[in-house]
């Protein structure tokens, strides 16, 4: 046994025993960590050792590792069922309020939205009075995770249904009188709802304000497919599973850039889906359709636009990741573009913004709409350190993809020597650093370098390769500066990374100071 993959050693010198837990569907998988209260090898590797075959016993043990799934159940059934109880026998007493109802309501969704998301986290849930009531024991539950979780977040979910249904039974009356003859059979009534068209309308109203520009113009695509598939006057309240079940089968079918092919566009969609020859859209993006689909629909039904949800459970299993979507460049691949960027032997580089663009993008990793936004104000000086400072603020048009990527990011020597302050100064009396990069919707700044730099200078640097493109610079960057020991969460801060764990979140709040995030990237070597 590698005791290595077991211990770790903490910057106090002490040891502490690691244990994969079983897998989740989560992107990482779950550890424990246990302190072994020793700064001593051996002693560290006799505890370790221990450990690892209870461990084992425990892992290959089922009936020791977890309950089982039908007892899991049992147990979450037995114990919602008692609430039920409670909860009806409240009702029948007191009434529930409409602010009651709302609250239900509105955990309901949210228990739901955690399983769609398929995130195992505890909240909202009665994780400790359920062990208590039930006698489930801690090493019960945990070794159960996560279907513990997702089970007892079922239960709740399924109780919350069920007191909403009781609290409308008892919030209405019927006064009818049995009549003497049977009622004539009578056409159903139209559903009391809004028109498809007009709650799109109202939707898109509320939240595209708090949509970047290009999202709200790409869910308004996705939504005009529901339109153009029911009919601008459909009603929301006659739409059911079925028919979201047809959607998703359209979905699909749908071919990928359908509004852009020659051969598709002005299509139908009813003969768009039929055309064969095309790519159709990913799983990623059918279930991006749905999951907005979803989200529609729980608005529509919380301002009383239908009385349902249709797209719950909708979604497609994703494919397995191309084994191509990007990778680094390798050691060769980085010195020629370096010698060609900074000696130009080939004639490739005509403008400076492409040269800097580009050298930025090898040495400090950044995302290509994050250099070509960049302001003269954003080259900074902080201790006598140059940094980039990646920011959204500025004209309207800058973002940054989330809250990790708001960084400083240090210059890498080789700029400097290079003459980056240099270019920096001949533009300090305009306002951005590549003016001549323009600003589209579709690619935000970065449209014009990320075109020349992937359709016409890798190509003739005999590099046209689907896996190799600008973002490879963040790949490349990632990968030597992990192969050069340095530690995972000053990496995530130079790239723009969120740092994970409780003392990345909440005890180094602060960051690194720019001396280690300097001492850091000096690692990386072309």
């Amino acid at each position: 046994m590698k005791l290595s993959a077991y211990l770790s050693l903490s910057r106090h010198g002490v040891f502490y025993f690691r244990w994969p837990l079983p897998h989740t569907d989560s992107t990482c998988r779950p550890t424990i960590k246990i302190s072994l209260r020793t700064r001593c090898p051996v002693r560290a590797g006799t505890l370790a050792r221990h450990l690892a075959s209870c461990g084992l016993i425990t892992r290959d043990n089922k009936e020791l590792a977890r309950l089982r799934q039908d007892r899991l159940r049992e147990l979450v059934r037995t114990y919602f069922h008692k609430q039920l109880d409670q909860y009806v026998e409240w009702i029948n007493n007191r009434g529930l309020s409409s602010v009651a109802v709302e609250d239900a309501r509105s955990e309901m969704l949210d228990h739901q939205d955690h399983l769609d998301s398929e995130r195992p986290t505890t909240m909202y849930l009665p994780v400790e009075r359920f062990k208590r009531k039930m006698g489930v024991t801690d090493e019960e539950w945990i070794d159960s995770l996560p279907n513990a979780i997702t089970e007892l977040r079922k239960g709740r979910r399924e109780l919350l249904r069920l007191v909403l249904e009781a609290a409308e039974r008892g919030d209405g009356y019927s006064f009818g009188e049995p009549a003497a003859t049977p009622p004539a059979p009578s056409a159903a009534p139209e559903p009391t709802s809004s028109r498809l068209s007009e709650a799109i309308a109202d939707f898109m109203a509320e939240h595209s304000r708090q949509w970047p520009e290009k999202t709200s113009g790409q869910y308004q695509s996705y939504l005009a497919i529901l339109v153009e598939h029911f009919g601008p006057d459909c009603r929301l309240a006659a739409m059911t599973k079925h028919d979201a079940a047809e959607v998703k089968k359209i979905l699909q079918l749908l071919p990928a850039s359908r509004n852009t092919k020659p051969a598709l566009k002005g299509l139908p969609l009813a003969e768009a889906i039929k055309v064969t020859g095309h790519k159709t859209i990913s799983p990623k993006t059918i279930n991006s359709h749905i999951a907005l689909y979803r989200r529609f629909f729980i608005w529509a039904e919380r301002h009383g636009h239908t009385t349902h949800i249709i797209f719950d459970g909708m979604k497609v299993p994703r494919a397995k990741s191309a084994p191509t979507d990007r990778k680094p460049f390798s050691a060769e691949q980085s010195r020629q573009i370096y010698a060609e960027l900074t000696t130009n032997g080939a004639g490739l580089v005509r403008r400076d913004s492409h040269k800097w663009g580009a050298l930025l993008g090898m040495f400090t990793g950044a995302r290509l709409n994050e250099i070509c936004q960049l302001d003269i104000a954003d080259v900074q000086q902080e201790q006598g350190i140059w940094f980039l400072n990646i920011t959204d603020e500025g004209d309207n048009n800058k973002s940054v993809k989330a809250n990790a990527s708001r960084r400083k990011v240090p210059l890498h020597p080789d700029l400097v020597r290079l003459g980056f302050l240099a270019f920096v100064e001949q533009r300090k009396n305009g306002t951005r650093l590549f003016p001549d990069f323009s600003f589209s919707k579709n690619g935000g700044y970065g449209r014009n370098l990320g075109r020349w730099f992937n359709e016409s200078f890798l190509p003739r640097l005999n590099m046209k390769q689907q896996a190799l493109v600008f973002h490879s610079y963040r790949h490349t960057m990632v990968t030597r500066l992990g192969q050069a020991d340095v530690p995972q969460p000053i990496v995530q801060c130079i790239v723009g990374h969120a740092r994970e764990g409780v003392t990345q979140e909440v005890y180094m709040r602060d960051g690194y100071r720019m001396a280690q995030l300097r001492d850091a990237i000096e690692k990386f070597t072309v």
